[in-house]
C-alpha cells in the first residue's frame, strides 16, 4: 500500500467520525440555543472543540492528498471542464476550508462567551451546510 492510499483511507475513515461529530455539534448547538436559553454548557464546548479538531485534521490530510495529486501533472483546464473532478479538486477542498474556518471562529466564541447568540447558531448551521454540501456522499457510501 502506497502513501497516497494510506492517506485516502485515513481521510475516508475520519470522514465517518466527522459525520458523527457534526451531528452531535448541531444537536448540542440547537439544544443550547433553544433548551438552555443560550447558556454554554460543557457538552457544547467539547463537541465544538472535537469537531473543529477533526475538521482541521481532515483538511490537512486532504491538502497533502491534493499536493500529491497535483505533482502528478494534472491540467486545471481539464479539471474545470469535468464536473466530477471539479467537485473533487475545487469545490470539496474550498467548501471544507470555509467550514473549518467557521468552526474555528465558533469554537473561539463558545470558549470565551457564557452564552451563544443567534449569529453563532447561524454560523454553525452554515458550517454544517458546507460540510454536507462538500461531503462526497456517493463516494463514501456507494451509489
Amino acid at each position: 500500500m502506497d502513501f497516497y492510499n494510506i492517506l485516502l483511507n485515513a481521510h475516508k475513515g475520519f470522514g465517518y467520525l466527522e459525520i458523527l461529530l457534526v451531528t452531535l455539534f448541531i444537536i448540542a448547538l440547537l439544544a443550547t440555543m433553544f433548551g438552555y436559553s443560550g447558556k454554554v454548557n460543557n457538552f457544547l464546548k467539547k463537541t465544538t472543540l472535537f469537531t473543529m479538531i477533526f475538521f482541521h485534521v481532515q483538511f490537512l490530510l486532504g491538502v497533502v492528498m491534493l499536493i500529491i495529486n497535483f505533482t502528478k501533472g494534472m491540467d486545471m483546464g481539464e479539471i474545470m471542464k469535468n464536473s466530477y473532478l471539479r467537485f473533487q479538486y475545487v469545490e470539496h477542498p474550498f467548501s471544507m476550508l470555509i467550514a473549518a474556518v467557521l468552526m474555528t471562529i465558533i469554537n473561539k466564541k463558545v470558549k470565551t462567551n457564557p452564552t451563544i447568540s443567534l449569529g453563532i447558531v447561524i454560523m454553525g448551521l452554515i458550517a454544517a451546510g458546507l460540510f454536507a454540501f462538500a461531503f462526497p456522499w456517493a463516494r463514501v457510501f456507494g451509489s
